[in-house]
């Protein structure tokens, strides 16, 4: 048969299949008598993708075979014929299943020890549903924990023909929110004090201190009164002579001993000698009477 004859039979059969479909299921459409042999069936497919140029479906080769899909193009619109949301799978599932592609065959041990949290069973339950994963083998440690692996409805899942071409885990890092970086952007170098290894005597050093500083402030103190002081006493020197000189001048009624000055011992003690003899003398005539 020629190839323009062999191309309606595979696109047909490619349409009414619901699972993608390899060059040996697509060789058993033939008889021997047909004589199609998998070189030819490999051209048609190649000439079949190439029609599907500028169109909105597409041949494509994921690891279970070919299958004709929608472009990514015009999914939007398309995506409107179906009124059920798409399935949004959460972050812990998407790191679960990212550890299993990138590092199969693992336990799930080995999971929880990476991301640092238990691995919940609903997640492992989910994906073998999905048929993502599956258990390959387990490990030869205490308790042999089952091995997962990712199959080949996971592959076509994500339009993939094989586990190598999956991204880079370098392109990974560079698509990924700056937020949730693996490594953090480095700070910027400040000066900060060592840490003692003895927080104890860190602090009985810093006590000390703070009485250092008490005492140091109470001496200030104490000087600036004494200069207070001092400032004082001579001001109060420097006023002493004027007021003593205001004292001494003549006329003034500062002093009540400048009228009437004592003269000797005997008239400070004898106040009587301020009297005047004519009153004495008449006081002892009165008496002798």
């Amino acid at each position: 048969m020629q190839i323009e004859q062999i191309k309606p039979i595979i696109e047909a059969a490619l349409l009414a299949s619901s699972q993608p479909m390899t060059t040996h299921q697509l060789g058993d459409l033939f008889s021997e008598t047909d004589e199609v042999g998998h070189e030819q069936i490999a051209r048609a497919l190649e000439a079949l993708a190439g029609d599907c140029e500028g169109r909105g479906v597409e041949l494509k080769e994921v690891a279970s075979g070919f299958r004709y899909q929608v472009r990514q193009d015009v999914h939007p619109w398309i995506s409107r014929m179906w009124t059920e949301r798409p399935s949004r799978y959460s972050r812990a599932m998407l790191e679960t299943l990212a550890l299993i592609a990138y590092r199969q065959p693992i336990t799930r041990p080995e999971i929880e020890q990476i991301r640092g949290v238990v691995v919940s069973s609903n997640i492992i339950k989910t994906m073998e549903e999905r048929e993502w994963i599956r258990v390959v083998g387990y490990r030869d440690v205490p308790g042999k924990p089952a091995l997962f692996g990712t199959t080949r409805a996971f592959l076509d899942y994500f339009n993939l023909k094989s586990l190598d071409q999956l991204p880079p885990l370098s392109e990974i890092r560079d698509m990924e929110d700056p937020q949730l970086r693996f490594e953090p952007e480095p700070l910027p170098a400040r000066i900060v004090r060592d840490l003692s290894i003895d927080p104890d005597a860190d602090a009985a050093a810093e006590r000390e201190h703070e009485a250092d500083s008490s005492e140091t402030r109470t001496d200030t103190e104490h000087h600036a009164s004494a200069d207070a002081a001092d400032a004082d006493d001579t001001t109060a020197d420097a006023n002493a002579p004027a007021a003593s000189s205001e004292s001494d001048e003549p006329g003034s009624d500062t002093s009540p001993l400048a009228d009437n000055p004592i003269a000797t011992a005997d008239e400070a003690a004898n106040p009587a000698a301020d009297v005047e003899p004519d009153a004495a003398s008449q006081d002892s005539e009165e008496y002798r009477a």
